[in-house]
């Protein structure tokens, strides 16, 4: 019996050629024909496809990509939410296809990140960065994306080899996730599937562009000192000598019992490193009352609990900054953490985020972290904001 059902899949095409396809519940079948008829007009050297692991299936996804373009050079992950040009999506998929007129790209496979070493992932980062640059006329308007499964509790480690082996080239990056499971997140790569692994994506821009990362944390006075933990696991037992889950609960005014997702989004815990807050944010409350954290944590660490505010504002102002660099926006790619999506919803600021990406054309999927250079960060926008064609000359610099 053959599926009658109609989908809707959209479809957005900037001035760059960068094109955005995207549904909240067209087959993988149906999807994968959209991204085929885009091929030839759009001529991509390089396609992110993100996805829901709730309503895809990773192989499935894999398998009809064959089918109908296998020449695609694609790779992507699951995620906990997408930033589509209509808005945020629960569920759904979208797929950003980057022209070679302007982009070049190759992607790297790291597997098995528990297990493979620093040294080893180095040596694969720097070994890809020498065959990339040899390929190219110059180094000008380099920049890497990462994609990592968000549950191996690997990615400070995998961030510090990628620096060592990057050499300098800026990166930017987000965590697979699984819909707020915490069960399996996957990442799919050129007819391959997998989980446990990562993705390095080298990309040469002509356009002009600028990595931005950016928070909206303003720090109390209240702190919090990790006195016994699993930092392997990134568990919490004991925050002061107390359980971990009534020190954090009876801080901010509540019942453990009324601990979740959005209280922890609402209440953020940072650590000061260099002069500035970044957030170490909590994944989710154990029976034994510890915490699991998105990132990494040890004993003697102090966090703060800060104050999640103007996020609306904050964001805005960043875009600003950056249309200040490169001129007007042609479009934004971003990993969006999904606190930030929880903490919106809580303060009944959704809409006006959601606005103020579809004016700024950001696109991207709500992650279980962020990367930026060497580090692993949480309850961030990061992201890459890309110019018009016509303010940059061919090596990706602003005229």
């Amino acid at each position: 019996m053959t599926d009658s059902r109609t989908y809707a899949v959209d479809s957005k095409t900037h001035a760059s050629g960068i094109t955005i396809i995207w549904s909240k519940d067209a087959t993988a079948e149906a999807f994968c024909k959209v991204i085929a008829e885009a091929f030839v007009p759009v001529q991509p050297s390089l396609t992110l496809i993100w996805y829901s692991s709730t309503r895809y299936c990773e192989k499935q996804l894999v398998d009809k990509l064959g089918q109908h373009t296998p020449t695609l050079n694609y790779c992507g992950c699951s995620t906990t939410g997408e930033v589509t040009p209509d808005g945020f999506q629960d569920h759904g998929i979208i797929a950003i296809m980057f022209p070679s007129r302007w982009f070049t790209a190759a992607i790297t496979t790291l597997p098995n990140i528990e297990t493979a070493g620093m040294q080893s992932i180095a040596q694969q980062a720097s070994a890809a960065r020498n065959e990339f640059t040899s390929t190219l006329n110059g180094s000008h308007g380099l920049f890497a994306l990462n994609l990592i499964d968000g549950l191996t509790y690997s990615e400070e480690s995998v961030m510090a080899a990628l620096e060592r082996g990057l050499d300098g080239i800026p990166l930017i990056g987000g965590s697979a996730g699984d819909d707020l499971r915490f069960e399996r997140t996957t990442l799919i790569c050129n007819g391959l599937s997998f989980s446990g692994a990562a993705l390095l994506i080298l990309v040469e821009c002509k356009l002009p562009h600028r990595l931005f990362t950016e928070n909206n944390f303003v720090p109390t006075a209240h702190k919090l000192v990790v006195t016994e933990s699993d930092p392997e696991k990134r568990n919490v037992r004991e925050f002061n000598a107390e359980p971990a889950a009534l020190a954090f609960a009876k801080t901010i005014g509540i019942d453990p019992s009324q601990l979740d997702s959005y209280k922890f989004a609402s209440n953020p815990l940072v650590v000061r490193i260099g002069g500035e807050y970044y957030c170490r944010a909590i994944q989710k409350i154990n029976n034994d009352q510890s915490l699991t954290f998105f990132c990494a944590i040890d004993n003697g660490l102090v966090l703060t609990i800060s104050r999640s505010e103007g996020m609306v504002q904050s964001s805005h102002t960043a875009i600003q900054a950056m249309e200040k660099e490169i001129g007007p926006i042609d479009m934004i790619l971003g990993f969006d953490c999904i606190y930030r999506k929880l903490d919106a919803r809580n303060r009944q600021a959704t809409n006006r985020i959601e606005s103020l990406y579809q004016k700024s054309n950001l696109v991207g999927f709500h992650a279980y972290g962020e990367q930026f250079n060497s580090m692993h960060i949480n309850q961030t926008l990061t992201g890459i904001a890309f110019g018009f064609p016509g303010n940059s000359d061919d090596s990706g610099h602003r005229r």
